[in-house]
């Protein structure tokens, strides 16, 4: 039933709500992953995964282009370590960096987080560690920090990364033509969410994905974008 105020107007309901705690260097442990804030230490570690010519198409729809030495590797760390509003961490596997994520766009008065700049090295890529990477630092944006609403963002042509959206359970919200200018291009960005009210629904079905029984070559037989899909219809 929608609220109205003393003017008869339409007003969205009442929050119980006070600030919360912005993301920081936190060290987030998983079954597959480790996510810790990003230093130059890890640099070498993912130059072997992330540089080179072989991996720039991983830098396509990034801010960044791709990085042609290590030291150049090395700046980009350095720009995302120092991102005014962000907190950059690297996924690492056995001890090896194997990707780079930030939570950015930090608005801990309203409590909206975007996770983004993402890049994943191909070890990493579509792996049950790539997705618990993220499930780690949505559990701890809703669960540690206690966040309303957490954010995906994507060129509208990265048909990869409007897939993975979806596959973690974010709800496409619509897109912003004419966004940026980005690399010398256009880019319209797609914008997708997850908010503290879908959350439990989306929080079990990464529980349920992450329980199952592995399949012989270390892939889920169940798929997560199933059991979000399900989610949504039942919430």
């Amino acid at each position: 039933m929608t609220r109205t105020n003393e003017h008869g107007q339409p007003v969205g309901d009442a929050v119980d709500w006070t600030p919360r705690e912005r993301p920081g260097p936190v060290t987030l442990v998983g079954r597959h992953v480790r996510v810790e804030p990003l230093t130059q230490a890890h640099r070498d570690g993912l130059w072997a995964v992330l540089g080179g010519p072989e991996a720039a198409a991983l830098w396509t729809y990034l801010a960044e282009e791709p990085p042609a030495s290590a030291q150049d590797l090395g700046q980009v760390i350095a720009r995302r370590e120092a991102a005014p509003g962000a907190q950059a961490f690297v996924v690492c596997r056995d001890g090896r960096p194997l990707g780079m994520a930030s939570l950015m766009r930090i608005d801990a008065v309203h409590g909206s987080v975007e996770v983004g700049g993402i890049v994943l090295g191909r070890p990493l890529q579509r792996t049950t560690g790539s997705t618990e990477a993220m499930v780690l630092l949505a559990r701890h944006v809703f669960d540690d920090l206690g966040y309303r609403r957490y954010e995906w963002k994507c060129d509208s042509l990265n048909e990869p990364s409007r897939r993975a959206a979806v596959r973690l359970g974010f709800v496409a919200e619509g897109r912003f033509r004419n966004a940026l200018v980005h690399k010398g291009r256009n880019r319209d960005t797609d914008w997708f969410s997850i908010t503290d009210a879908d959350w439990p629904s989306v929080s079990a079905a990464y529980d349920a994905w992450l329980d199952e029984a592995l399949d012989p070559d270390g892939r889920q037989r169940t798929s997560l974008g199933d059991l979000t899909r399900r989610a949504a219809a039942a919430s």
